[in-house]
């Protein structure tokens, strides 16, 4: 690892001496284990501690197969499924290594006992398979999360409509909380010059993922002027959602839960913020009942803030906790997306609401390799950033974890692989002192 943390650093290095570097047998990687599934039965979500679950082994370094890239990873990041995978809810992530194996003699190598998670990264390709043109060693990447094997006619107008489509490091092993990773290469895309490892990995997954949900024809398809309510806007998808809203010509509504948080998307730019926590809204009377009085106390506060009008969109990703206030006070026509639920998945809503006033529900998964690279293209030219918030180790990822189980994070946590300390990376030093204070801000909380 040494050899390759050296030409890695070193300004001199040219593809072929990457090409030349000799792949080790193993590499340390964060995993879960499949004995292990049960540690947690009987136990209420929140009692759940990723730092009993998620192991730093030594784990031997996959065949690489046609299509296929190792890449040496600098810096990952925590997502929630990362959380899902570690507290082995709402199913353990074995079941998706099994069904991945029986694909073919190829996919076999993901089911093994232990599981690499990880669905981020920003690192140096190590080496390609047969038939991978675009990419060779030696290159800086940021790899999406969008595992595909396009043999369907069904994803080839959207790939995320693949039958055989899955998320990498959540549905697939070899992720990318490890030393080296495994991807495909059409995961891949140009880091951003401009930024270090660790804040090119962080907004991958949700970055895109806010994309498609928000901008994307296949999402809500946002318009200049249109009022954007936004579910945890300073957190890891609320922040970009909120800043691709500002961005875009329309005005983010930021639901947030503490004043600190709503410092940030002041910081951001939004003006328009609801604190839920302060205001006490409660959208539940118990675990059964909602209260309708709270949505119409929930849409009147809204309509303080945007002159009278209501929402045009929703960032839905609380799911249970949140649906029915987001369709109540969604305007007639107006569109309801959801990416999540991380409050609980059987959502209920009154669906008068709904039906007699033409408003659209959109589900939306993550994102097509198109819009990821979109997306990722916004960051490179500056006009979306990271909101890394603080960086952990790779042995301490079992924390990094717990914190964001426990939305003790604002925005984005990240995670140090081979990089051996924080700030190393940059290429574009006069661009990054354009967006120095942006690329800063959830730091600065």
């Amino acid at each position: 690892m040494k050899e390759i943390l050296d030409a890695i650093q070193s300004p001199d290095s040219t593809p072929a001496d990457f090409a030349a570097l000799r792949i080790p047998e193993s590499y340390r990687a964060v995993t879960v284990h499949k004995d292990e599934t049960e540690m947690f039965a009987g136990l209420e979500t929140r009692e759940k501690d990723p730092r009993k679950s998620l192991h730093l082994d030594e784990v031997a370094v996959p065949e690489l197969g046609p299509g296929e890239a190792l890449v040496a990873v600098m810096a990952s990041s925590v997502n929630y499924n990362s959380v899902w995978t570690s507290i082995f809810e709402p199913l353990s992530t074995f079941g998706f290594l099994e069904r991945y194996g029986r694909l073919s003699e190829l996919t076999k190598r993901h089911d093994l006992p232990y599981h690499v998670i990880g669905s981020d990264l920003a690192g140096v390709v190590l080496r390609t398979g047969p038939g991978v043109n675009a990419w060779k060693p030696g290159d800086e990447v940021v790899a999406h999360c969008l595992s595909v094997e396009l043999e369907s006619s069904d994803g080839h107008n959207d790939t995320m409509l693949d039958p055989e489509q899955r998320i990498w490091g959540f549905e697939t092993n070899f992720g990318g909380l490890a030393e080296i990773a495994l991807v495909k290469s059409n995961q891949l895309m140009p880091k951003p010059d401009h930024l270090s490892w660790e804040e090119a990995a962080a907004p991958g997954l949700v970055n895109s993922t806010a994309y498609r949900q928000l901008v994307s024809r296949n999402g809500a398809g946002m318009k200049q002027g249109d009022n954007v309510l936004i579910w945890g806007a300073s957190g890891g998808l609320g922040s970009y959602a909120t800043q691709f809203a500002l961005a875009g010509g329309a005005n983010p509504i930021c639901v947030v839960s503490s004043d600190q948080k709503a410092e940030i998307c002041r910081k951001m730019g939004a003006e328009a913020i609801i604190d839920r926590n302060a205001e006490g809204y409660k959208f539940w009377k118990d675990e059964q009942t909602q209260d309708p009085k709270e949505w119409k106390r929930f849409g009147k506060r809204i309509r303080e803030l945007t002159g009278g009008e209501d929402i045009d969109i929703v960032f839905e990703h609380p799911g249970r906790e949140t649906f029915g206030a987001s369709v109540y006070v969604t305007r007639k026509g107006g569109t309801i997306t959801t990416c999540a639920s991380t409050s609980g998945y059987m959502h209920e809503y009154d669906n008068r609401y709904l039906w007699m006033s033409l408003k659209r529900i959109i589900g939306s998964h993550f994102a097509n390799y198109r819009e990821a690279w979109e997306a990722n293209r916004l960051i490179a030219k500056g006009k979306i950033h990271p909101t890394l918030s603080k960086t952990y180790s790779l042995e301490d990822t079992g924390q990094a974890a717990y914190d964001v189980h426990r939305n003790l994070h604002q925005g984005k946590v990240g995670v140090l692989a081979l990089a051996p300390q924080e700030g190393l990376g940059v290429r574009d030093e006069e661009m990054r002192a354009k967006h120095l204070d942006a690329i800063n801000r959830f730091r600065d909380i």
